[in-house]
């Protein structure tokens, strides 16, 4: 069942203690800023998506299929709102599909954001594989200011089959570089596949081992993958609709967020939150046909 409480849970054996650790909020959420909210930025989206996140206490927050007038009343909304510590300071967007006529968003850009509670240093914006598609599918990261070796990343990977593990490796890769630099990292995303899939057993960690996500060979936790009572390993659906897949067939999920087991200190969670209605504009006024995942995590 969806719940509305995060259920705190430890890493099993992995758990470290350290002086300098911080405990972070991560929202997540694809809200199909064109497909379901036509590139609008008054039709009830953005303030759904304000509200949530100043209710939640979000420290970093993520979005996927974003149009830039979206982006920019989410900046208004969120200063507006006095979250953010610098309101000059605390947004970055990355378009994986530039304006142009006849494209999504009413010709707009398009894309993927993040944001911080705290101020954050300079972007960086990687190219994922090409999959031959129109839309070229970006990784941003960016860290904190006052913690640099603190990044934060969202992507939205590829649903073309053929390029999908091209993209999954490119991702891990350079999360494995910024580990290798020193950096701790948490990323958020729609990667297009459910967490039982083969194709990331290469991110989740070996020690996770459950009859719905098994043969893992990773470094990796996703927050909502030790809750025993959704699906653990798998987690809550975070498409808008219940349907019965999934692997305990309570849901599909499709957006994650990872962080390295070894920088995890305690307690991790996870949460799939049930979406806004108040999209008058859209069917059933869905805000979007996914979720907003949440997750509190502990990090040195």
């Amino acid at each position: 069942m969806v719940s509305s409480a995060l259920t705190a849970l430890t890493v099993p054996g992995t758990a470290k203690a350290s002086t300098s650790a911080e405990s972070y909020t991560v929202w997540h959420w694809n809200v199909a800023g064109n497909t379901l909210n036509h590139g609008s930025a008054t039709n009830g989206m953005v303030r759904a998506a304000v509200a949530s996140i100043v209710a939640r206490g979000a420290s970093f927050v993520s979005f996927n299929e974003l149009c830039i007038n979206q982006y920019q009343a989410l900046v208004t909304g969120l200063r507006n709102a006095g979250w953010p510590a610098d309101g000059a300071n605390f947004a970055r967007f990355v378009v994986t599909y530039p304006a142009t006529s006849g494209g999504p968003c009413s010709g707009k850009d398009y894309g993927n954001a993040i944001f911080s509670k705290q101020p954050l240093g300079a972007a960086e914006r990687i190219s994922l594989p090409d999959d031959g598609k129109t839309e070229k599918r970006k990784m941003l990261c960016a860290p904190l200011e006052a913690r640099p070796r603190l990044r934060f990343c969202s992507t939205h990977t590829t649903y073309v089959d053929a390029y999908r593990s091209s993209q999954l490796n490119a991702v891990l890769r350079k999360l494995e570089a910024y580990h290798a630099n020193g950096d701790t990292v948490v990323i958020a995303g729609d990667f297009n596949l459910q967490p039982n899939s083969a194709r990331l057993d290469g991110y989740y960690s070996s020690t996770l081992n459950t009859p719905n996500n098994r043969g893992n060979t990773g470094r990796y936790r996703e927050l909502d993958d030790a809750d025993p009572n959704d699906c653990p390993g798998y987690g809550e659906l975070t498409v808008s609709t219940p349907d019965s897949k999934g692997a305990c067939g309570t849901g599909t999920k499709l957006d994650m967020i990872f962080a390295r087991e070894d920088k995890i200190t305690g307690t991790y969670s996870g949460d799939s939150l049930a979406p806004p209605t108040t999209c008058a504009t859209n069917p059933g006024g869905l805000c979007s046909d996914h979720r907003v995942l949440l997750g509190a995590v502990t990090l040195s």
